[in-house]
Formats: structure tokens, sequence, C-alpha cells
């Protein structure tokens, strides 16, 4: 829905950090986009247009700032609570671009006929799905050229272009400029042989909490929280099945309302897979204002409970986080740990890293399938009960015959239904996977033990009852609470 031209103005006057990543504005006297919280002088209302996309700005024909760089903020395909077919359309072209897509393939998976698909991405971003693809590509592009030092051929590879040529024509005809050129003018990428990239988000982001939330129930092996750095083992399904293995890192950004994603160049294939599962791992989509003008009322009854900011802590795979939360079902968090380090020492692939505790990939549904009967005894060994091991199977089998979608592609309430078919997940694992990962701002857990420790004396009926006041963003109350 397209915002009133005044309301929009206003937004880029004032340099308004809730519409970051949700409105474009482009300068009608340079040919330029900017964010809304763009640094430069402020253009007169009169010599602005207003976009809701990246995309659509570049199919009006004006061209990225160099200054605000609208290729970085990493949520601008996301808006906070929808599930609808367009917004997952965006976000899937955006996550793959890295890899060839095919609205046929994509419509196949979203289970819609590619027509359809069609009419209500172009109702919701006024440009196609393959323009809107390439503006992906192209910024991603443009983020690599001016944050690292790759080579151009390995920037056409990581940003989905099928060749250098392609890349440079595309490039100049929607820039101006080739990309060897724009390096030449931002002289501040790093030195050669780093691969780190800038993920953005709308202030305030109180990243503490969700370090913290990570590190408490990091799986031994897989990641590592330490000193406010997170670190973990990746392994990611690329082009025809192949697969890409290595290792990446997050922290907060000293320097801008950011975090700096840091990776292995042996991810480089599946690049924007790994920027799209960081930045739903960290949350960076969210609006913070808006989350915060519901739940401040948390404060009246129980004081300190809610502070603005707070992020939920995401996945970056959803059939580890699934599995995790299987293994923690009706024990505490550190007893779920130790089980879960248990599996991944067995289960996971071995790794050289060359990092301190990053020794295993998690083990993909197909290997877990693999055991057949005998992964009931295999868990057993470690001290996983049966019913457990029954549920992790039936999780994989699920995944693997697509009967279960974790990645975005079937909506929320059909997701969990799936997950509620599946023996030995109940609606408290079923809605903790929804919160954690299909990203579901109005989840509460009102059974759970954190939950029960943050309201004692009520009953599971009061606390739904109370928290409905909290509604749509039940999912950062929970959060709120666990703190």
């Amino acid at each position: 829905m397209k915002l009133p031209v005044k309301e929009a103005y206003e937004a880029y006057r004032s340099r308004d950090t809730s519409y970051d990543g949700v409105l474009f504005v482009g300068i009608k006297s340079t040919g330029i986009y900017c964010r809304p919280i763009c640094p430069a002088r402020r253009a007169s209302a009169k010599n602005c247009d207003f976009f809701e996309s990246a995309a659509e700005a570049e199919a009006a024909g004006y061209r990225p700032c160099l200054v605000c760089h609208p290729e970085r903020p990493s949520f601008s395909a996301s808006l906070l609570g929808t599930d609808s077919l367009a917004e997952k359309m965006g976000v899937h072209l955006c996550s793959y671009s890295s890899t060839p897509r095919s609205l046929e393939g994509m419509a196949a998976r979203f289970g819609y006929s590619s027509r359809h698909m069609r009419r209500a991405f172009w109702d919701r971003f006024h440009v196609t799905p393959v323009t809107y693809l390439e503006t992906c590509r192209l910024l991603l592009a443009k983020a690599l050229l001016q944050d690292s030092s790759l080579p151009i051929a390995e920037i056409t590879l990581a940003s989905g272009f099928g060749s250098t040529r392609r890349l440079n024509e595309l490039f100049q005809e929607r820039y101006h400029l080739t990309p060897t050129a724009l390096r030449r003018l931002d002289s501040s990428h790093p030195a050669l042989g780093t691969l780190s990239l800038t993920l953005t988000y709308r202030p305030p982001y109180l990243a503490s909490p969700l370090f913290d939330f990570l590190k408490g129930r990091a799986m031994k092996g897989i990641e590592t929280v330490s000193e406010g750095i997170y670190k973990r083992t990746v392994t990611l399904a690329g082009e025809k099945g192949a697969r890409y293995h290595g290792i990446i890192s997050v922290s907060p950004n000293k320097k801008c309302n950011a975090l700096t994603l840091t990776l292995s160049d042996s991810l480089l294939p599946v690049l924007s897979d790994v920027i799209f599962r960081v930045s739903r791992q960290f949350d960076l989509a969210a609006f913070p204002e808006t989350i915060a003008a519901v739940l401040y009322a948390m404060n009246d009854g129980v004081p300190g409970t809610f502070a603005e900011g707070i992020r939920i802590p995401g996945a970056f795979d959803g059939f580890e986080t699934a599995v995790r939360a299987i293994l923690g079902q009706q024990i505490t968090v550190k007893a779920a740990s130790t089980l879960a380090a248990r599996f991944v020492a067995v289960l996971g692939t071995p790794i050289e890293t060359g990092h301190p505790g990053l020794t295993h990939l998690f083990p993909t549904p197909e290997k877990i399938l693999s055991y057949g009967e005998s992964l009931s005894d295999e868990l057993g060994k470690l001290g996983i009960i049966s019913s457990k091991s029954a549920s992790i199977r039936a999780l994989a089998q699920a995944l693997m015959d697509g009967s279960l979608r974790l990645d975005g592609t079937r909506s929320r309430e059909e997701t969990k239904k799936a997950l509620l078919a599946l023996k030995g997940i109940g609606r408290w694992t079923s809605d903790y996977i929804a919160m954690r990962v299909l990203k579901d701002p109005d989840i509460f857990l009102e059974t759970d033990a954190g939950i029960k420790h943050a309201l004692p004396g009520t009953t599971p009926k009061e606390r739904l009852t109370l928290a409905e006041a909290w509604r749509p963003f039940r999912s950062y109350a929970t959060v709120s609470l666990w703190r």
C-alpha cells in the first residue's frame, strides 16, 4: 500500500528511522534514490518521488545513493508480521538471488500458478519478479564492491549473474558506471582476503539479550558466542544440490546501526542465502517503535519487563532449531544443551575449521533418515528417549517428502498444522518453532517454564488473558519475559 505523499515526505524530511527499508526517495534533480535517513541535504517535496522498494525506484530510472547505501538495509523486502504471498516472494527472491531461480519453480514450491504470483507481486511491489530479482543481484554486487576486495569474477558469482559481461551491462545501464569504476570511487573497502558485509537495522537494537539467549542455547561443535561475537559452522545447498560449507561470524558494528557479517569465501555461491538467514536470526526487520507502542504497557504490571529494541532470537537453520526444540521438551535449557552436544558429536559431520569450538556440521534430514530404524538405538545411547527420536525422524521425513516446509514458502498456519501432525510435537513445540523459525511475531508460550517464572502465581488461562493486550507482538512479549 502506497504511503500518502505528505506522510512519505515528512518521514524523509525528519529522517524517521521507522521508515528505513520500506520507503525510498528518488531525487529528481540528481537521478539518485536514497533511504529516508540519508544524511544529505533534504530536497523539496516537489523534487521527490517515493517508492516502496529499491526495485521500484530503479525501474523508474533512479540509481542508488553512494552515501546512504540503499543496498544495505537487509530488511527492505520483509515487513514485520506479514505472511502474504507477495512479501514471501520478495524475501525468497532476495534470499536466493545468488542462485538461479525460475518463476515456474518458485510457483511450484509456493503452490500457486506463475500467473497468480506475477499478479500478486506486481500489486505489492509495482515491478515484475524478474526486475525485482535483477535489483537484488545488482545491490548485492554493489555491496560486495564497496564492502569487500573480492575480484569482479567472484562478485559476479556471488551476486547470481551468469557472466561478468551481464553484470557490467546491467550495472552500467542502471547506475551509469561500471563495477570497476564504482570500486575506484570507494577507497574504504577492506584489505584483500576479507569478506565482511554490513547488515543494517532500525534502532534501537538490544544486542546483549539476543546474544545471551544464543549463548545459553549454543550447540557445542556448531556454535560459539564469546565477547559479543556469534560464530557457527554452515552447510547450505546451492545450485543442482551442491553443498557449501564454511564459517560465519556476526557481531555488532560500533560505527553504525548494523551488524557485521563475516564469512568464509567458500560460502560465496550461497551468499544471498547466508545474508537472509542471518537477517532473520538476528531479527533485523523489526520495527522497534511500533512494537514499543504496544508493549510499553507491560511495565505497568512488572516494571522493567519491556525495553524498546528487544528482538526475537531467530533461527539460522529451521531443521536444526526444530530438532533442538524437540530435544528441549520437558527439560531444562542446560539439560537440552547437553543432549544437543551429544547429538552433534555423534550424528554431525566433523569439519576442520581452525576455530576453537567449531568442529561439526549439523546433520541434514537425509543423514538422519539414513539411520533408518536404528536411529532410536543410536540416540538412546546418548540419553535421548525413544519418543524424541521418533519425533526427530518424523520431522526429517516430513521435510524430505515436502509435507512440511520451514523455508517460508507456506503460510504460518499451514506450517504449524503440519508440525502438529507430526508424532511427539505438541502446541508448545509448534509455537516455539513458529516464533523462531517462521518469525511469527504473535506467539505466546503461556505454559513455558520461563513465562511461569516471570509471572508467578498465575494460571495458564490467566497468562493468556493478560497477553491479549500484547497482540500482535506477543512473541516480543515472550522474549521480554524470558530476560
